[in-house]
């Protein structure tokens, strides 16, 4: 689809301090807005619809702040890296700017942790249906800065390629500047695996720190896993990360679409029992109970709305009309879904309100 055309406008005002520090890998230590000469941010802006910038940063947490608007009316989201979603596409009205803010997580691979390695620095992309770029400025986080770490499989991660879609890659446009995400969910990956794989859990495990969040998502691979060994695996993700510093919670995995004659979806595969008859929403339930972890019932939540929209509208919420596929979601079920997660962080107190859109 065409996007309606715009233009991409740059104010007058002039920062002489950003170049120098990003092409050294590093940044100045105020920030820097962007202007129109060779020293300013918006030199590492090419384009019009969309703008893409890129800045040779190094890997860590990246405090960004933009200016959004120009003489005509606009519309602008904002994405970066692996295609995460950073803010949802913000309407300006002609003359008028629009401040806004977020951090966000640069890191080697950028995307899936057993994926391609992507682009070094960092990447954004300003799209929408009319994007305007008035300035952009950006900052290393402090080291005490919190992050979300996202422990999961393909419906969590930042998935490569469209139309797939985790929800973790959707999460970061409702959480503000103060927080950031660092999605390590991996397609294929079990409760087994995250903890034998040296880029999954043991390359976590040693960033986690006071103050730190890990949502921990993990059943859709474990079709083999017995209920004792799944439990163990929980429970021995839960111990590290406390010993660590930061909180667990345990996250309860989103349904299949798999509907029952009656519509609803009350079966094995809907609800993730696997073949040896672990049902891994429960064994999740359960372990939260006896340990005291917070929980996430994303099961019962994806359940609802996807019995709500029925077996026809729900599709629009997964790849069934792409691939066939009632697992994966697409961007509009992923983005849902993810704020399902917004809105139980926020009603359970695991960030501060004031971190949350």
């Amino acid at each position: 689809m065409r996007r309606a055309r715009s233009r991409f406008r740059r104010p007058a005002l002039v920062a002489a301090c950003l170049a120098a520090a990003v092409s050294a890998g590093g940044l100045a230590p105020a920030y820097a807005t962007s202007g129109a000469s060779p020293a300013s941010g918006l030199d590492h802006c090419t384009g019009t619809a969309p703008v893409t910038c890129h800045f040779d940063v190094a890997p860590g947490q990246y405090d960004v702040r933009v200016a959004l608007g120009g003489a005509e009316a606009g519309s602008t989201s904002i994405s970066g890296e692996a295609r995460r979603a950073l803010l949802a596409e913000t309407p300006t009205a002609a003359g008028r700017t629009a401040h806004r803010s977020f951090m966000v997580d640069v890191r080697t691979p950028e995307g899936e942790p057993t994926g391609p390695t992507g682009t070094a620095g960092l990447d954004l992309t300003f799209a929408g249906s009319a994007p305007h770029l008035a300035s952009i400025q950006i900052k290393k986080a402090r080291t005490t800065t919190p992050r979300v770490f996202l422990l999961g499989d393909s419906t969590v991660c930042d998935q490569a390629a469209d139309p797939y879609t985790g929800w973790g890659q959707e999460l970061p446009q409702f959480l503000k500047r103060g927080v950031s995400v660092a999605n390590y969910a991996d397609s294929g990956e079990s409760s087994v695996t995250y903890l034998q794989n040296p880029a999954l859990f043991p390359t976590v495990e040693p960033q986690l720190h006071r103050g730190d969040l890990a949502l921990i998502q993990l059943a859709h691979n474990d079709k083999t896993t017995d209920a004792a060994t799944y439990r163990t695996n929980l429970k021995t993700l839960v111990d590290r990360v406390r010993a660590r510093g930061a909180r667990p919670v345990l996250v309860t995995p989103i349904v299949r679409r798999w509907f029952n004659a009656d519509g609803t979806l009350n079966n094995d595969t809907a609800l993730l029992v696997n073949g040896l008859g672990v049902n891994h929403p429960a064994a999740v339930r359960e372990l939260a109970t006896t340990e005291r972890v917070p929980l996430i019932d994303l099961t019962a939540l994806t359940k609802a709305r996807v019995e709500e929209l029925g077996p026809e509208a729900s599709k629009s919420l997964y790849l069934y009309d792409e691939k066939r596929d009632n697992t994966h979601t697409s961007v509009r079920g992923a983005t849902e879904f993810a704020q399902f997660v917004r809105d139980a962080l926020r009603e359970q107190g695991l960030l501060r309100a004031e971190l949350v859109r």
